[in-house]
């Protein structure tokens, strides 16, 4: 899990109630329910209104992924994918199709279960290519979504502040209450901000981001075991891989991380061997 979303929003609220504080004003004084309905409740619609239900639907199953949201270290990828050339170039292209039942992974198991169907090495690529375009296109569709929302927040936090603001010329009979009645009325402007840059744009540009880091892995993947399908010499298909990563984020090399369903394979082996000394 990478809370940095969750870090940013906390430590950007906090930075506003420190604001208030060293002000001498109240919390409460913004925590007015009639504005923050209108901007909260009214982006969302207009956001809905400018797309599909469908759309909705993603951003909304992609949200959790923003504040909870897992990203793999390149290094990961590629010490496994050395794993399994390794074992495609000792036991053969077919011993692939037990790790494809052991993959939790849908995107590395199907690859794998093709490899081992005997599926052509171009048509595997477009296959790949195509799945990588779809899951992209999804991503790209939630963080549209409220990327859409941070630009529609403060024309409506400003159209709440017009609306309490003709409610201010209606009383001006009573000058002693107009002070009150027109801080209350910038409120709505100032959720409208407020929401836009503290949660709409922020949580739009994480799942951005972390569309892109998916895309990469999956690229990665994808030439991982196409390179395995044809024959890549398993040292030499480690450092290729390692040219597709930006130097930041390779991290250390790693020292054979063992391919899926032989790290349990291995654990199973030596629980065994332990229960063997015990017994002897």
């Amino acid at each position: 899990m990478d809370p940095a979303t969750l870090i940013g929003i906390f430590v950007a609220f906090g930075a506003l109630y420190a604001m208030i504080k060293l002000e001498g004003a109240h919390v409460e004084a913004i925590l007015l329910p009639a504005p923050m309905v209108l901007v909260f409740g009214a982006t969302i619609a207009i956001g809905i209104a400018g797309g599909t239900l469908k759309d909705f639907i993603i951003a909304v199953k992609a949200l959790p992924r923003a504040f909870l949201g897992k990203t793999t270290p390149p290094q990961q990828i590629i010490d496994s994918v050395v794993v399994l050339a390794e074992k495609a170039r000792s036991k053969g292209l077919l011993s692939l199709e037990e790790d494809a039942g052991d993959v939790k992974d849908p995107f590395l198991r199907g690859a794998l279960q093709n490899i081992a169907d005997g599926t052509d090495g171009e048509e595997l690529r477009v296959m790949l290519e195509d799945e990588i375009e779809t899951t992209a296109q999804t991503h790209r569709t939630a963080s549209k979504f409220f990327a859409s929302l941070g630009g529609y927040a403060p024309t409506v936090g400003i159209i709440g502040t017009v609306v309490s603001l003709t409610h201010v010329l209606e009383n001006l009979s009573s000058p002693d209450t107009l002070g009150p009645m027109i801080a209350t009325a910038f409120v709505a402007t100032l959720w409208g901000l407020l929401s836009a840059n503290f949660l709409w744009l922020p949580i739009g540009t994480r799942l951005k981001r972390l569309g892109d880091l998916e895309t990469d892995r999956m690229t990665l993947l994808m030439e991982g075991v196409l390179a395995v399908q044809a024959g890549s010499q398993p040292r030499l298909l480690g450092e290729r891989l390692r040219a597709m990563v930006p130097a930041h984020a390779q991290g250390k090399t790693g020292q054979g991380k063992a391919a899926p369903g032989e790290a349990a394979k291995s654990k199973a082996a030596k629980g065994k061997a332990d229960q063997g000394k015990a017994a002897a």
